[in-house]
């Protein structure tokens, strides 16, 4: 009988929602388990993640079904992706994250969202791995962690620095 949570392969995470029209795209580190388990971006109830775009987005992302939330994005010209295409980890933790592979971001961005102007990174690991896409022309943000793992800075502290990115 083993005792404590498990090592997972992850080969793969969920799919990117990214459009030709995508001006601002989302980027996380990697999905956690219950959104890997519910094929649902920032599935955990205590994640911060929709209600704070829904707030920068003036749209009750929180209360929409998850289709219609997706949808939403869409209009506003959204999009939603993860720096890490596979890795190994124990529950959901970024600090958990071992032998990461990212995915091509540089060049797959070119040819998927050509209209693409900003990206904001969703917490320390995915900001680590993918600050260098400013080279590539992009502005970048941090963004501090929706997650509820990152329960040290107040909601409204956190809005008012995600606002910042959609003002700009």
């Amino acid at each position: 009988m083993l005792s404590g949570p498990v090592p997972v392969d992850l080969q793969g995470g969920l799919p990117p929602l990214i459009a030709p029209t995508t001006r601002l795209l989302l980027l996380g580190s990697f999905p956690g388990v219950m959104s890997l388990d519910q094929a649902r971006y920032y599935a955990h109830p205590r994640n911060q993640f929709w209600r704070l775009v829904g707030a920068c987005i003036d749209e009750p992302l929180p209360d929409m079904p998850y289709a219609d939330r997706l949808a939403t994005l869409a209009r506003h010209d959204i999009g939603l992706w993860d720096m890490i295409a596979h890795c190994r980890r124990v529950g959901s933790l970024d600090a958990a994250v071992k032998q990461a592979s990212l995915h091509p971001l540089a060049g797959y961005l070119k040819i998927a969202a050509p209209r693409l102007r900003k990206i904001g990174f969703n917490g320390a690991l995915s900001w680590k791995l993918g600050q260098s896409l400013a080279e590539h022309g992009y502005a970048v943000f941090k963004l501090p962690s929706s997650s509820p793992a990152a329960a040290s800075v107040r909601f409204d502290d956190k809005l008012a620095i995600w606002r910042e990115m959609f003002l700009s």
